[in-house]
């Protein structure tokens, strides 16, 4: 029985009971250290990501990645207007798009139109754009673990979950 009195989360680290997951996680986060996109691109989207799922963990997460990055308060700010805001790159806006592409519904159409992947395309290399997605399908591998165990925020990987 844990004695633990602070924030908690609602599951245990799944390592013990699924220890596959650390190997696929392990290569996807050795694909976003690639260095074919900067590790602040990916820290936006993927803090765009913990918004748009409404993940404290995620938000909370890439927010202090980009602090410790050196990160202005206002780009991490305007990280949730960034379609107005004048502080991100074309690259990065283009990232922060296709992620929200990808994670909002389109009920009018596809989520990823052609013009956007155009975008995108014009903006990174093959290797680049599939590191992009890559960035991406690394939120939708944890995002259940993020809405449903619920690691606490703030924690690093390994002390985020309670026993």
């Amino acid at each position: 029985m844990s004695t633990t009195t602070g924030p908690r989360s609602r599951m245990p680290n799944p390592i013990p009971f699924v220890p596959e997951m650390a190997e696929v996680a392990g290569g996807l986060h050795k694909v976003l250290e690639n260095g074919a996109i900067p590790s602040t691109t990916i820290a936006l989207l993927q803090l765009r990501a913990g918004q748009l799922l409404g993940s404290t963990y995620f938000t909370i997460r890439e927010t202090g990645t980009l602090r410790r990055a050196g990160e202005s308060e206002e780009r991490i700010t305007a990280v949730a207007t960034w379609q107005d805001a004048t502080c991100f790159t074309t690259p990065e806006r283009v990232a922060l798009e296709l992620v929200e592409a990808v994670l909002t519904p389109n009920p009018s159409g596809e989520r990823v139109p052609d013009s956007l992947y155009a975008k995108a395309s014009a903006c990174y290399d093959a290797k680049a754009l599939w590191t992009l997605v890559m960035a991406i399908a690394h939120i939708g591998f944890f995002a259940p673990a993020a809405l449903i165990a619920k690691p606490i925020p703030g924690m690093p990987p390994g002390r985020n979950y309670t026993d």
